[in-house]
């Protein structure tokens, strides 16, 4: 049994962050093989935060249908609910990714007008 969301969203990130960590690009494929398609494949090819928040919602959606129609007495049935709550944790990770990534650029944005403030340029 694999985690393929959560292989997925590594291969996003690593997209995102420009890695250039072959094994672990190499081994996150290798989990993937046979299963990129849907929301796995999109969230695997992300350039950017808000593609693989998106992704990672849709796959969240497809993992929640699966455990669905799952035997709730099977031994997989507890191994989903696990993949569940580890996306999920997974998911609240990306959007505090986002939303200190959303806080740099606006600290950037008021040093900028804190700067032109004190040195005014003249047009």
């Amino acid at each position: 049994m694999s985690c393929y969301e959560i292989e997925a969203l590594r291969l996003g990130l690593m997209n995102v962050l420009g890695s250039e960590d072959e094994h672990a690009r190499e081994h996150a494929e290798k989990e993937l093989e046979g299963e990129l398609d849907g929301p796995i494949e999109a969230l695997a090819e992300a350039e950017s935060l808000s593609a693989i928040e998106r992704h990672l919602d849709a796959a969240l959606v497809d993992l929640e249908a699966e455990i669905a129609e799952a035997d709730s007495d099977s031994q997989e049935y507890d191994y989903m609910r696990g993949r569940l709550v580890a996306v999920r944790d997974a998911e609240r990770a990306v959007h505090r990714l986002t939303s200190q990534g959303e806080s740099v650029l606006d600290g950037l944005g008021e040093a900028h007008d804190v700067l032109h403030e004190a040195f005014p340029v003249d047009e």
